[in-house]
């Protein structure tokens, strides 16, 4: 009972966290700022899909997928970042 719990105060600050960043992102149009945003939105939706599945069960490793592609995007925003710095 408690994991759904924290599965969705988790889903619920990762869906937060993606707002944070596009209110930022339309002010600066930074694109770092939409990265940000959309990797925690595809962090929202692993959340959503490990809670649909539940404890009971091993969830599949497909649904790690998510987080996967969501670090991955944060580190591409991070370097984009760093190399657009250093042109200017």
């Amino acid at each position: 009972m408690i994991y759904y719990y924290m599965s969705g105060a988790l889903m619920m600050s990762c869906f937060v966290s993606g707002m944070f960043f596009l209110k930022f992102w339309k002010k600066t149009s930074d694109k770092l700022f939409l990265y940000f945003s959309w990797s925690f939105f595809l962090l929202t939706a692993e959340r959503i899909l490990l809670g649909f599945l539940g404890s009971a069960q091993e969830p599949k490793p497909q649904v790690y997928l998510f987080r996967l592609a969501a670090f991955l995007l944060i580190i591409f925003a991070i370097v984009q970042k760093n190399q657009n710095s250093k042109r200017t």
